[in-house]
């Protein structure tokens, strides 16, 4: 096989392009994290998020989260192309603060859970869920 420039060059920028997607995916999620935080500082606490630790199918990936006391929760898949998945709203009546659903996942990544306090401080975890089959067109 004969490598000419006109291919050693599609094939550096094919690499370049691929290689810029999870920083592209990366900045979605920050972007998603500033807009319910508002910019304010997210630290640690009482929040738990429950995630397989490897998913066969990404299609359905079954989480939840927990974290009393809070007002509202929020799910983000940081490596999905929209990296927002759920966000739960709890009253002053809910019983507890805990849901759980099933989400879809473009590949291995991390799901992070962000909890916004009765107090307005925010706190989060996060998982990491290896996928064996991409569930976003992968």
């Amino acid at each position: 096989m004969k490598l000419t420039r006109r291919d050693a060059l599609a094939i550096g920028l094919g690499a370049t392009a691929v290689a810029m997607l999870p920083l592209r995916a990366s900045a979605a999620a920050e972007e998603a994290i500033a807009a319910f935080t508002g910019g304010a500082e997210v630290g640690a606490g009482d929040i738990t998020l429950t995630a397989p630790e490897i998913a066969e199918n990404g299609n359905t990936v079954p989480v939840s989260v927990e974290a009393p006391g809070a007002g509202s929760i929020i799910i983000l898949a940081t490596a999905n192309p929209t990296p927002g998945v759920a966000r739960f709203n709890f009253g002053e009546a809910a019983g507890s603060q805990a849901a759980s659903t099933r989400i879809r996942l473009a590949g291995t990544q991390d799901v992070l859970a962000i909890a916004q306090m009765a107090d307005g401080s925010f706190i989060q975890t996060k998982s990491t869920v290896k996928v064996t089959i991409g569930g976003c067109g992968g």
